[in-house]
């Protein structure tokens, strides 16, 4: 008798536990991305990386909650002559998403790329992740990312659903080798990740 006693609080807490989990609420999907107002200027670009960098016309700005932390982050695309070279002073990482997934882990190598076409030379993309009140235009962010080698010719930022959650992703439609082609690079957690369209998302 005394065991039953002891068993059965044990089971009790048990069924509690299981029925929390399951009853556990769904987060909800990451916000839209929207344009920042006022748009982002070149003024802008060189204090947070350098006068290397300048925006790029013709993509979209956008400003949407990337690294899914509940602060808005910004997405501009750009063009960076010499990046290794900035990075230390303003404080920002250089990643190469589409070369890693094509197995060229480097930066140091893979910086010194060099497009064939003159116009795609040192087109790069820049993701600020925000902090605070002021988010992305904190004096101070969380983190600066220049992205180099990933060959858009058009941007924008939806959500794309992995396989626990759903984030937001910046989706491109690709030019030269990948001309029609449509990609995807998006935050997983650590660093940014390219992933090709069509193929399983890890």
């Amino acid at each position: 008798m005394s065991y039953t006693r002891f068993l059965l609080p044990i089971l009790a807490g048990l069924m509690i536990t299981t029925a929390s989990a399951q009853t556990k609420p769904v987060p909800p999907p990451p916000a839209h991305a929207k344009p920042p107002s006022p748009a982002v200027t070149d003024d802008f670009i060189h204090k947070q990386f350098g006068d290397n960098c300048s925006l790029l016309d013709g993509p979209a700005q956008f400003v949407a909650d990337l690294d899914d932390d509940g602060v808005d982050d910004l997405v501009v695309a750009a063009k960076c002559k010499n990046p290794m070279a900035d990075k230390d002073e303003y404080s920002f990482v250089v990643a190469d998403p589409y070369d890693s997934f094509l197995g060229f882990g480097n930066v140091k190598v893979t910086s010194s790329f060099g497009s064939d076409a003159p116009e795609r030379r040192g087109v790069s993309l820049l993701i600020i992740h925000g902090e605070g009140h002021d988010a992305w235009r904190a004096e101070t962010p969380k983190a600066k990312f220049l992205l180099i080698n990933l060959p858009f010719k058009t941007l924008t930022v939806k959500r794309l659903t992995l396989k626990k959650k759903t984030v937001l992703g910046i989706y491109m439609e690709e030019t030269g080798e990948g001309e029609n082609i449509s990609s995807v690079v998006f935050w997983d957690g650590k660093k940014y990740k390219y992933q090709p369209l069509g193929s399983t998302m890890e």
